[in-house]
């Protein structure tokens, strides 16, 4: 495509993310960049260290993030609109301000942002948009300008990509019959006062319909995951280990778990499913298979660039599947607005560990 055909002259994509420890001196000051204005007593914080230091002190998500930048680098690269990719995160190096200020001294104006969160919530999008806001001020003059691109729940790379990674597990339950197996999508809790104010849950809803009509499965449940803040504020339910009890009860053998509420295996995945809900699972004589997150998968990486395309160029499709079209580019003032400080700041959805108060 020429140069002419393009909307707008974005000149470099930045990838925003959550951010996690990666040694193990790293992982209490991490704690308290995630939970500072939280009031979290510091016994709970050492209580969650541990569960990065069960898996020796680091998050994979920072791994995985760069993973993601030479994926999307290889994709784009040779093309006549390949953009220069950045990465800054909320909570920890490489923090947002550090990363706008080198785009500044690199003459970058103008960027494109990609967040690792496919719904629309407060902390899911939202507060992305503030973090930048907050490293923009930080830089001062010169600070790049940033446009996030849209939420994705509904986009066909990304269905596809969520649908190979649940064939792959149900593939190592084969043997099994498919009327005794469940099919469980798992995203992160959030308050029900969050929820309330965006579309959230119903996005999380369309996407495991999307899932599961494109493998053709009828039997599937959306259930919630790593919630945190005070037992007395209610958050979506029901939790994946109350609804594993369940359907235990009603006699189910064998589940699926697809979190398809997160794009990369971190810590609340490995902590939270692969480590309680396997131990849950075994204790109550069920086979579980998790499914993979959509990670790198080419399409995945391919509805990336396609998000990125349709913003520099007029003519390129806005794709979208299912009953809903594709979400706005720009968020509305009213947008996911943060819920009420209830027992402080709400929490992210991207590797927060469960801080669940005593």
């Amino acid at each position: 495509m020429s140069t002419d055909s393009r909307s707008q002259n974005y000149d470099a994509l930045l990838i925003v993310s959550f951010g996690g420890p990666e040694k193990p001196e790293d992982v209490m000051p991490f704690l308290e960049n995630v939970t500072r204005g939280r009031n979290i007593p510091r016994e709970r914080l050492l209580e969650v260290a541990e569960h990065y230091h069960h898996f020796g002190g680091k998050s994979p998500i920072n791994d995985q993030c760069r993973a993601l930048i030479g994926a999307l680098r290889a994709t784009m690269a040779g093309t006549e609109w390949e953009l220069p990719v950045y990465w800054g995160n909320r909570n920890w190096h490489p923090f947002l301000a550090d990363t706008l200020r080198q785009m500044r001294a690199d003459g970058i104006k103008h960027a494109l942002g990609f967040t690792t969160s496919a719904y629309s919530s407060y902390s899911g999008c939202r507060q992305y948009l503030e973090n930048i806001a907050a490293a923009q001020s930080d830089v001062g003059a010169g600070a790049p300008r940033v446009d996030k691109l849209r939420a994705f729940y509904n986009h066909p790379g990304f269905i596809q990509a969520s649908a190979d990674r649940v064939r792959e597990a149900l593939s190592r339950l084969r043997n099994e019959p498919e009327t005794d197996t469940q099919l469980i999508f798992t995203a992160h809790s959030i308050p029900c006062s969050m929820a309330e104010t965006s579309a959230y849950e119903a996005q999380l809803r369309e996407t495991s319909r999307l899932v599961a009509e494109s493998l053709r499965l009828g039997r599937w449940d959306l259930v919630f995951q790593s919630r945190s803040g005070p037992p007395t504020q209610p958050w979506l339910e029901p939790d994946i280990l109350d609804h594993l009890r369940h359907l235990s009860s009603d006699g189910v053998r064998n589940v699926v778990i697809a979190p398809v509420g997160f794009l990369s295996d971190h810590v609340e995945i490995l902590f939270d499913l692969d480590t309680e809900a396997a131990d849950l699972a075994k204790e109550l004589g069920m086979t579980m298979v998790r499914a993979g997150t959509v990670g790198t998968h080419p399409a995945f990486i391919q509805m990336i660039v396609q998000l990125i395309k349709e913003r520099l160029f007029r003519n390129e499709p806005k794709l979208a599947i299912g009953s809903f079209s594709p979400n706005h580019d720009f968020c509305p003032a009213a947008c996911c607005p943060p819920p009420p400080q209830r027992g402080g700041r709400p929490p992210a959805s991207a590797d927060q560990p469960a801080l669940r108060q005593p």
